[in-house]
């Protein structure tokens, strides 16, 4: 058999890659983990786990960096601030080629990519990105002390990151274009007992309006259709996040919203390429089922490489 570099590569280190990256590892499989940034996914952008079964609380980044070391542990290969520039999957030795200078080979892949936020979509919202508007409140919201700030959004991590706000802002505005939120009910109870979060509700976000900075908005209530504008120090979205797959439309199987098709086994129609995380079609989001996904996606990608292409 071709000598390749790697047995498996996994492409993206959040909760999904690191836990296949130590179930592979684990079994002795050679392994790389590959990122673009620093690793963690948005599992280290979140401040407070609380749902995650055998852990009580802990922040985002220190999961993710207990699952990094638990890889690491197991001899896993992990790179990271490194491009993926270009691969080939169609033959039986896949290749990825990282920061356009370097081609590394292994029998199986798995994407697990995950996502990147979801912008409005305003004109003006690329403007002011990085300069009043951002999409992370633990990286930002330090920031923002002692100011205003208006945060967009109706589900979990519009009510949970609000409220992690409050421990930098003087005040937190929550704006939703419906009059209910999607978010479970004790992120809801949290929200609206919190003295420093207030809430306009029907209303959407016409325009950010500023100079070099952001300083203001343009919102519309969505049921009488009054405009007005309403100041602010900065403006934080959460209305959640697009599967980070282009650069493999074309090549993979993928649903309308870009999303990588893969089965209970996470195999994707290419084989011995597979998807886990939140870069697949499936309905539910959390660090528990992206682990889930690493989890099987190794399992499944151990069998491929041992040449059982049997049921798990």
């Amino acid at each position: 058999m071709q000598k390749t570099d790697y047995d498996a590569i996994i492409i993206g280190a959040g909760p999904a890659g690191l836990t296949a990256g130590i179930y592979l590892a684990r079994a002795r499989e050679k392994t790389l983990i590959i990122d673009e940034g620093t690793g963690g996914g948005q599992l280290k952008l979140t401040h407070l786990i609380e749902n995650y079964p055998g852990v009580l609380s802990l922040s985002g980044k220190e999961l993710a960096d207990t699952m990094r070391e638990q890889a690491k542990a197991f001899d896993c290969d992990i790179r990271t601030s490194v491009e993926l520039t270009g691969f080939d999957f169609t033959q039986e030795i896949k290749t990825i080629e990282l920061d356009e200078e370097e081609t590394i080979s292994a029998r199986s892949i798995i994407i697990a990519v995950g996502g990147i936020p979801r912008m409005l979509g305003i004109p003006s919202e690329k403007k002011f990105k990085g300069r009043g508007i951002s999409y992370c409140a633990t990286c930002d919201g330090d920031f923002f002390k002692g100011k205003d700030v208006i945060t967009i959004g109706g589900g979990n991590s519009a009510l949970e990151e609000s409220v992690y706000l409050t421990r930098f802002v003087n005040s937190v505005t929550i704006i939703h274009q419906f009059d209910y939120f999607q978010a479970y009910a004790a992120a809801i109870e949290d929200a609206k007992k919190n003295s420093k979060i207030s809430f306009i509700l029907n209303t959407k976000i016409k325009e950010f309006l500023g100079e070099n900075t952001l300083d203001k908005v343009l919102i519309e209530n969505t049921v009488t259709g009054e405009i007005s504008e309403l100041k602010t120090d900065g403006v934080f979205i959460f209305i959640g996040y697009l599967p980070n797959t282009k650069i493999f439309k074309g090549h993979i199987d993928m649903n309308e919203a870009g999303e990588i098709i893969a089965g209970e086994n996470m195999e994707t129609n290419i084989k011995g390429v597979f998807a886990a995380g939140d870069v697949r079609t499936k309905k539910y989001r959390q660090v528990v089922t992206a682990t889930s996904d690493g989890c099987i996606a190794a399992l499944a990608a151990t069998e491929y490489l041992s040449g059982n292409s049997g049921e798990l």
